[in-house]
């Protein structure tokens, strides 16, 4: 498989970033490398994006204490998280197992993608590994695991066609979510996005605007969506153990007047949110913050 599909390379050449990301994209492996597998076994958050029945993308959130991922062999990642029915993610891999695993640990400001085909099992989750490689700390918040996990509440999950208020104020004070994009035949992948509290602007009731800053040149996320438009996003309350999942489509904004308006921001990215999932006592562990990545831009 090349290493990067058309609407990555098409979309690097339109950033001017195609020599970087050739050179970036060579570090990209078809396995997870030994200091891989000593992280995986460390951390406590999985993000998992996933492909639905009707090419909606979504993305969800797998916690537990340390040893709940391990790598059985170098080309396999096991998560022993259940799987709740009321995830998407649960019945996406129903049909699709197309995956892609972003394990972030925020106190350390480290993350490492691991892209490739998923099945469940009565541990949790077992993903064969395609694609691996490691991503910058920028616009990490750093947050530290609090010491004990919490006793599982009640899980609630409520579905709607747009945002309530309540959810919009979520959003406008965020200063972290994930995304969740794919590519037909290249596959599915998730990504961190961070800045300083109210990095996401609303344009709408249900559409979102946010800036694209310098990252690893590489583009997965926005070439994915010069290919697909469907995206899905999740915002997790960590020191609630909440999450809030959206799906819709999203294009990217390639117009420097408006990418100027947002502080050190590349271009933008919109998007419209179609569904909505929110998630009270999503999961037991909770981290407690501690400080704003030093790179984030700082609002006029």
């Amino acid at each position: 498989m090349a290493t990067f599909h058309k609407g990555e390379l098409d979309t690097q050449s339109r950033a001017g970033l195609r020599t970087f990301a050739a050179q970036v994209g060579r570090s990209i492996r078809d396995f997870i490398s030994p200091s891989g597998a000593a992280f995986l076994p460390l951390q406590r958050l999985a993000v998992v994006a996933s492909v639905a029945a009707d090419g909606g993308l979504w993305a969800s959130a797998l916690v537990g204490p340390p040893g709940f991922l391990s790598v059985p062999d170098l080309h396999t990642l096991q998560i022993a998280a259940g799987v709740h029915s009321d995830d998407p993610l649960w019945r996406n891999l129903q049909h699709n197992r197309a995956v892609g695993v972003l394990i972030i640990d925020l106190a350390a400001r480290r993350r490492l993608r691991v892209n490739g085909k998923a099945e469940l099992t009565d541990a949790g989750m077992l993903v064969r590994v395609e694609q691996v490689y490691s991503n910058c700390p920028q616009y990490i918040q750093q947050r530290v695991p609090e010491p004990t996990r919490v006793e599982a509440g009640d899980r609630r999950t409520t579905q709607s066609a747009g945002l309530s208020a309540s959810q919009r104020e979520w959003i406008a004070r965020a200063d972290t979510f994930f995304i969740a994009t794919a590519h037909p035949e290249a596959g599915a992948d998730a990504s961190h996005r961070g800045g300083m509290p109210g990095f996401v602007h609303f344009l709408g009731d249900d559409k979102l605007i946010w800036p694209d800053y310098t990252g690893n040149a590489m583009l997965q996320s926005l070439g994915n969506l010069a290919s697909n438009p469907h995206a899905g996003l999740l915002f997790v309350d960590f020191a609630a153990g909440r999450a809030l999942q959206l799906t819709g489509e999203a294009h990217v904004v390639w117009d420097e007047r408006r990418a100027a308006e947002f502080p050190g921001a590349e271009r933008l990215v919109e998007f419209t949110a179609k569904e909505v999932l929110q998630t009270e006592s999503a999961f037991s562990e909770r981290w407690h913050f501690v400080e704003y990545s030093p790179v984030n831009p700082q609002p006029r």
